[in-house]
């Protein structure tokens, strides 16, 4: 099942993808939450009464794909997990290749810094160092601590795609990455969320490219995370509370701008795909700050 988030004239909605269309599921059921984050929590994770919702809806439910606008997969998430230098070639083409990470690399990114489907990324106007990163979402379902590698993915709701924007020139002034990380509009989160059972467990196995302009600029697997989803599960919630709508956004492959020679960063006018195999493609136009 896809679940996203979308604007109408109502206010923000969420809806079943079912083929073209999609099923309002405010237009079924007015009580249901428009942020996925509170259904989960209301479900404790568990999708099935969206999933009957859908199944008896009304043809006035149902709208068109095409045109729609996109909202976040979740409106507001609690936290924003994001893990670095997860993938060994990324490590190698940057500025950690002589310093593997042991251990998962954790930082934070902002509500504010995040941007639907379709909706532009915007390069800040105090730096031309805006750089692309393709990234799976893991979708938190229902709250854990303390997980194991046998449990792990049970608070797992879904996946979805990420375009890491990144500032790299703010992200080198310092040894914490989150100025760079978080600057307004710069990181591309959608489609929409596809739920655990559709995608092969731990999101083991999907391909993974982002295309600038159409030219593909990364392209790996997921099979060659560092800290594959159960262990990076496992090692947060050592110390977070996961919490029912959380994404953790799961670190880039290698071919990021800003390794090439020359480095080739976002601008605007450019438009940047994401795509993940069984997830779905990410896709967002560039524009500059005013």
């Amino acid at each position: 099942m896809k679940i996203v988030g979308f604007e109408s004239n109502e206010g923000l909605r969420l809806g079943v993808v079912e083929g073209d269309n999609v099923i309002d599921l405010q237009a079924v059921d007015a009580k249901v939450p428009s942020n996925l984050a509170d259904v989960l929590a209301q479900s404790n994770g568990d999708l099935k009464a969206l999933g009957d919702l859908a199944k008896g809806a009304p043809a006035s439910a149902r709208k068109p794909l095409n045109g729609l606008k996109f909202g976040l997969p979740v409106a507001r998430p609690p936290k924003n997990i994001c893990l670095g230098l997860n993938y060994l070639e990324h490590v190698k083409e940057g500025f950690s290749r002589d310093n593997v990470p042991k251990f998962p690399t954790i930082f934070m990114r902002c509500q504010t810094s995040l941007v639907p489907h379709q909706q532009p990324i915007v390069r800040p106007k105090v730096s031309d160092s805006l750089d692309y990163e393709a990234e799976m979402v893991v979708v938190i379902g229902k709250k854990a601590r303390h997980l194991t590698m046998d449990n792990a993915y049970s608070c797992i709701a879904g996946y979805s795609v990420f375009n890491e924007g990144s500032v790299r020139e703010f992200q080198r002034k310092t040894t914490q990455w989150d100025m760079g990380k978080n600057f307004d509009k710069t990181g591309g989160f959608g489609p929409w969320m596809v739920t655990a059972d559709e995608v092969p467990p731990g999101g083991k196995g999907l391909k993974i490219q982002t295309r600038l302009n159409g030219n593909t600029m990364q392209s790996d697997n997921t099979d060659n995370m560092m800290f594959p989803v159960a262990e990076m599960l496992v090692y947060i919630s050592q110390g977070m509370t996961l919490e029912p709508g959380d994404i953790i956004i799961t670190g880039t492959p290698s071919g990021v701008g800003f390794a090439r020679k020359p480095p080739v960063f976002m601008r605007g006018g450019d438009t940047c795909e994401v795509d993940i195999e069984g997830v779905g493609v990410l896709v967002n136009p560039i524009v500059d700050e005013k």
